[in-house]
């Protein structure tokens, strides 16, 4: 399409290109990865917008109850932290005083920092009196059949997804992804007899929540056994730039698609 001047890299950086020739393939290959990227990114939007942090608080297993705590925190905090600094910050400028630069930085993120070990602290203590971090009373033999269970499930849910991800691995990738998965749950289940925690109205599972979830669920396994399905439609999936041709349209993965749409119209209603 178009010649661009063309910027020389030194020998370690082979394979990297800044300018020379842009051809019609390579800016229909930048627009498919875009394409991929962008859609990542909405998947993770509109899950953030059902999504619902005490909810989901609720529905961990206890041996990950503490972490769940702290990202619940941190996830409250940092709207706090955004409105202290922007108050600041008008607070300068109506004093006449500099809001940018080094010195406005600090004069602004000391008092932020300030205001936010204060507000930890006042959480820490009201936590503490409420019963948050009690541990109950295990084992040795039960903290270190735990630690394995946990740690060699998650080594076999590693080995088996890249099993799975290779062509040589095709025949181990399944079973060794599976018995990670069995090993990891088991491990998170003995891991929760430490934590002590009493429910208050605890989370219900309703019959949309579960279509919600079965949605989500059904639109990845249909995609998948789409791809594995060795067919002519398969490949559209993955459309190739060379020849340059136009894609063609997939109907089943299209449809599979349509069904992870479900929960915008069945996600149920929050609480007011």
């Amino acid at each position: 399409l178009v010649t661009l001047p063309e910027l020389p890299l030194p020998d370690w950086a082979q394979g990297i290109r800044i300018g020379g020739r842009v051809t019609a393939e390579g800016l229909v290959f930048a627009l498919y990865d875009g394409l991929k990227l962008a859609t990542l990114l909405i998947c993770v939007g509109a899950a953030n917008a059902l999504a619902n942090p005490a909810r989901l608080l609720k529905s961990l297993p206890g041996a990950l109850y503490e972490a769940g705590v702290a990202v619940v925190v941190a996830l409250t905090f940092a709207p706090n932290l955004i409105a202290d600094v922007q108050r600041l910050r008008a607070a300068r400028r109506l004093r006449g005083r500099p809001d940018h630069g080094i010195r406005g930085l600090l004069q602004v993120g000391l008092p932020v920092l300030e205001g936010a070990l204060e507000r930890s602290v006042a959480l820490a203590a009201a936590m503490d009196a409420r019963g948050y971090g009690r541990t109950a009373e295990v084992s040795p033999a039960v903290r270190r059949t735990t630690a394995v269970l946990t740690l060699g499930g998650l080594v076999g849910v590693c080995a088996g997804t890249y099993g799975l991800l290779t062509a040589e691995g095709g025949t181990y990738g399944l079973p060794v992804l599976l018995a990670g998965l069995g090993a990891a749950l088991a491990g998170l289940w003995l891991g929760g007899r430490r934590s002590l925690r009493t429910r208050y109205r605890p989370d219900a599972w309703g019959v949309r929540a579960w279509l919600v979830a079965a949605s989500g669920a059904g639109a990845a396994a249909l995609l998948i056994l789409y791809a594995a399905y060795d067919s002519p439609g398969s490949a559209a999936l993955h459309p190739g730039v060379v020849p340059l041709t136009s894609p063609t349209f997939p109907l089943w993965p299209a449809a599979a698609i349509l069904l992870g749409l479900a929960p915008s119209f069945i996600a149920p209603r929050e609480p007011s």
